[in-house]
């Protein structure tokens, strides 16, 4: 899932850009904490591009939100290296496995609805029974333990990413069972899944520079146009142009094409409670726990995780050698930061069992430069 891809480079352009006609609602602050916040913030971006120049990103999108005010907003090195094309805020990027928690968001509406039990036997589903059969055949990493033909499963055991095994019991990071989710939420839903997304999250969230893609389902060109081009480093060290990601089917482990600054208005919209309920918001950033009590470090969609004495919520996402994104909250800091880049150079070691955001280069600078 995550690995650390680090390496010496030396791209230095920067772009800064105002707020735009389309920035999230900013709220009313204290004026001498707001000024605080964007020294702070300054500080940091200084550190970020040094950290991308070291990890040989092409290009970088960072928003910082202190609860709902954006206070940076910048954009460094290149969308396309070949054409000059600079990337700012919002530059349209695949931000990989962060669109798990916007499906978790999809989810728990059809839950406030009353339209999905998150408790009900994934059996019972249309299509379930096939991909039990497929998957335990596979021999992938993610299915050696998958005994989805021995327990029942649920789809709050996919959700948590404690699929594996005896459900419930233990964490283990799984995309490909969480990306079957976007199936049960289709099928209580009435429409496609990508659907669902548009008409749950992107709208009420205002997230107009958004959107899904799979087999079926192109970027729209205004987007397509606009995309980031992914990089990887070669085998003689030079940056070159990688392979789009593969099509994938409509899933709720991927598929987003977004913007740095329309995840910040994704952030806004639940700060605000414009998409989830109080109730619903807190299972969704609660670890899970095993039948013995102990913290399990994935929420609803989200890792949830206690570093230092402190609760982080984030997610993070790769495709190896084209995309990377991370989205990490510090919620006793009312801070947010969001970075998207088009190569895999924001990975970092994570095992699969595991969640270590503080191993993050890129996390660790944006905590230490807001000190609690």
């Amino acid at each position: 899932m995550l690995r650390l891809s680090l390496a010496v480079g030396a791209l230095t352009t920067t772009l800064l850009l105002p707020a735009c006609a389309h920035s999230p609602t900013p709220r009313s602050v204290n004026p001498s904490t707001h000024a605080g916040d964007r020294e702070a913030a300054e500080r940091l971006a200084i550190r970020l591009d040094s950290l991308r120049q070291v990890s040989r990103i092409p290009g970088l999108a960072v928003v910082i939100l202190r609860d709902t005010t954006v206070i940076l907003a910048r954009g460094f090195g290149y969308a396309d290296l070949e054409r000059s094309v600079l990337v700012t805020p919002e530059t349209p990027f695949n931000i990989a496995s962060v669109t798990k928690p916007i499906s978790a968001v999809v989810a728990l509406r059809l839950v406030e609805q009353g339209l999905l039990d998150l408790d009900r036997p994934l059996t019972s589903y249309e299509g379930f029974a096939e991909f039990c059969v497929d998957v335990r055949s596979a021999g992938s990493i993610f299915f050696r333990d998958y005994e989805c033909d021995r327990y029942p499963l649920t789809l709050r055991h996919a959700l948590s990413m404690t699929a594996n095994g005896v459900p419930g019991t233990r964490f283990l990071y799984n995309p490909p069972s969480f990306s079957w989710t976007s199936r049960p939420m289709a099928q209580v839903g009435g429409i496609a899944f990508s659907d669902l997304t548009a008409k749950m999250v992107f709208g009420p969230a205002g997230m107009t520079r958004s959107a899904r893609i799979h087999r079926r389902l192109p970027l729209p060109p205004a987007l397509a146009s606009q995309l980031a081009t992914p990089y990887h480093v070669d085998s003689t060290g030079r940056l070159v142009r990688s392979e789009p990601p593969p099509p994938q089917g409509d899933g709720a482990a991927g598929g987003v094409i977004s913007t740095a600054m329309d995840l910040a208005r994704f952030d806004v919209a639940l700060t605000a409670r414009r998409l989830l309920s109080p109730a619903s918001q807190r299972a969704m950033w609660s670890a899970g726990r095993s039948p013995s009590g102990a913290a399990l470090p994935y929420g609803l969609g989200w890792f949830v995780q206690t570093h230092a004495d402190e609760l982080l919520i984030w997610h993070s996402g790769l495709w190896e050698g084209a995309y990377s994104a991370l989205y990490l909250k510090a919620p006793a800091r009312h801070l947010t930061v969001i970075l998207l880049a088009n190569s895999d150079g924001l990975s970092w070691d994570n095992g699969l069992d595991e969640a270590a955001v503080q191993r993050s280069p890129f996390a660790a600078a944006f905590l230490a430069a807001f000190p609690r």
